[in-house]
């Protein structure tokens, strides 16, 4: 018989400001970005980027490869938006 694996639960001891300012910071981006207006849409995608930043810091710190990963990606296409915004 196989034997089951218990799952992982982490508790972070250290969760201090920068965790909530980039929750924080990402929810505003979201908010803009939900809005809409095509005149705010770069200030929704910069906020993005700062809080993709904050969160691929976290993921590697905390051990967290996948979650890493996919903040990398959504970085990317941030920067991407930001730049494609400033050039049109």
């Amino acid at each position: 018989m196989e034997e089951v694996s218990k799952m992982k639960i982490r508790f972070y001891k250290d969760i201090d400001g920068w965790r909530w300012t980039g929750f924080i910071v990402a929810m505003i981006g979201t908010f803009i970005l939900s809005s809409a207006n095509v005149e705010t849409q770069w200030m929704g995608w910069a906020l993005g980027l700062i809080s993709c930043s904050i969160w691929v810091y976290f993921g590697f710190k905390d051990g967290d490869t996948p979650r890493a990963l996919m903040e990398i990606m959504y970085l990317l296409l941030s920067i991407r938006a930001v730049y494609n915004w400033i050039l049109s």
